[in-house]
């Protein structure tokens, strides 16, 4: 009998736990197509405060305004045109995520006016990268003062990605689908500051149920 609760005590356990590191997927609606994410737990100010504005409807609207190919698409700003919602996010820089292909990640003002290095309150930008070689990636090393991990190193070589940015830039989540959209907006054509000469809108983001 003991043996038997304490089996239901464990399985009770490993539920909760599983219910605890459950995390959260955005569903990101464009003209181009939908695009999934997930967004980390182990960075709670910016998973909470994405949370936040997209209940409020903050990116209903709105447009990826600044799109590089083989680098990122940028979006965040509300629809009418406001670049900030009156806040920022404190840095959540964690060694096991980095600027991979797919990767969901915060854009900021630079170190100058933000030596702190915190994220805008509501811009965000999902990395299209390119492969790298182990010869550029040395490179990347000695110029930024970076050391990239055996994990980075076959990612970044493999599925691409922007290592010079891992430890600038939070990240906080990662696309789980629609990477092939991704693709497709970072190919658009562009004009004066990387903005589409063709609007790239996200009709809505909604949390997932």
């Amino acid at each position: 009998m003991k043996k038997l609760i304490l089996a239901m005590l464990v399985l009770v356990g490993l539920s909760c736990q599983a219910q605890q590191e459950k995390e959260t997927v955005v569903v990101i609606k464009t003209n181009y197509g939908t695009i999934k994410a997930k967004l980390y737990n182990d960075t709670p100010l910016h998973r909470d405060n994405f949370i936040k504005l997209v209940n409020e409807g903050w990116y209903n609207g709105s447009p990826f305004h600044r799109v590089i190919n083989q680098f990122m698409i940028q979006g965040g700003q509300n629809a009418d045109g406001r670049e900030t919602p009156g806040w920022t996010v404190p840095a959540e820089f964690k060694s096991n995520h980095f600027h991979k292909k797919g990767a969901l990640c915060a854009a900021r003002q630079g170190d100058q006016v933000n030596p702190k290095k915190a994220s805008s309150g509501c811009q965000f930008y999902i990395v299209q990268g390119k492969v790298w070689d182990d010869t550029t990636l040395d490179f990347m090393e000695e110029r930024y003062g970076k050391t990239f991990s055996l994990k980075q190193r076959q990612t970044y070589k493999s599925m691409g990605g922007t290592p010079h940015l891992d430890g600038d830039y939070t990240v906080f989540g990662e696309v789980i689908e629609g990477l092939d959209i991704v693709d497709k907006i970072a190919a658009v054509k562009t004009g004066y500051m990387d903005v589409p000469v063709n609007p790239v809108t996200i009709t809505s983001i909604e949390i997932q149920k």
